[in-house]
């Protein structure tokens, strides 16, 4: 099963457009689990198990593992996921951007080590620095378009030849790069407006989009603009929030009542 029909599914069968973002940080973790050796992987499965049938998808961001050497725990979650909760998708966010020859070689850690189902691309090298991504046919590649960041303005707002440079990805995505169906595109909650642009130029395609809870992106607003005319079309994601939810022994069920409370704010406006 590819990204696209992993993602499509799992809007259907778990009734959301949630994504819950993992990015822990060991500073955050309840005490019972702080100082054992495989706390970060605890800490992720136990989330990922409390909050799975809530979701469409799981985010991992690779720097949290990666700067703690825990890059074996990212691979052991991804597989608990694939095992313990087949069919919901995993992406890593990684925002890897490089030339084609070191791209071919992010998209084999991305999708042969880690066994991610789709992955977070910089697509701002230009068409061969995505290109890689797309050989494996059924992977999700996700690029950034209009980040959440007040900052991605400086750039992503510039006027290219009548039309601001996130416009220009959105239409070069959706026209020209697409052709396997694999691209979504990341677009932030908090910028409502630019995601209904978005969305009228690339039709169906499905948008990752952060910025909601710790960051305060409005989730009415946010549907409204980015949801297929089938309500569905995003992945929601939500990381603080849920994860730091709770900070004693019961974390997981307070992350759960999170995500159930968000899942359902969203479907109101679906």
């Amino acid at each position: 099963m590819t990204f696209t029909e992993q993602l499509a599914a799992a809007w259907q069968n778990n009734d959301s457009l949630l994504c819950v973002g993992l990015d822990p940080d060991p500073a955050k973790f309840p005490a019972h689990l702080k100082g054992r050796d495989d706390a970060i992987f605890e800490f992720c499965k136990t989330i990922v198990d409390a909050t799975a049938d809530l979701v469409c998808s799981f985010k991992p961001q690779i720097a949290y593992f990666a700067a703690r050497r825990a890059e074996d725990q990212l691979e052991a979650l991804i597989a608990h996921i694939h095992e313990r909760h087949p069919g919901i998708p995993v992406i890593l966010d990684a925002k890897r951007g490089d030339i084609g020859s070191t791209a071919e070689q992010y998209a084999v850690e991305a999708f042969e080590r880690f066994r991610a189902d789709a992955v977070t691309v910089n697509p701002y090298m230009g068409r061969d620095s995505v290109e890689p991504y797309l050989a494996f046919p059924d992977k999700g590649v996700i690029l950034l378009c209009r980040t959440s960041n007040a900052g991605g303005s400086d750039l992503q707002f510039l006027d290219v030849g009548g039309e601001k440079l996130y416009e220009r990805v959105a239409r070069l995505a959706a026209e020209q790069w697409n052709t396997t169906g694999q691209i979504g595109l990341v677009v932030g909650a908090t910028f409502p407006a630019e995601i209904a642009r978005v969305r009228a130029i690339v039709g169906e395609m499905p948008l990752l989009v952060p910025g909601i809870g710790a960051q305060g992106g409005d989730i009415e607003a946010t549907v409204k603009a980015g949801r297929t005319a089938a309500g569905t079309g995003l992945m929601i994601n939500s990381s603080r929030a849920i994860l730091y939810a709770g900070q004693g022994e019961d974390f997981a069920s307070a992350a759960r009542r999170v995500a159930e409370e968000t899942r359902s704010a969203i479907n109101l406006h679906r």
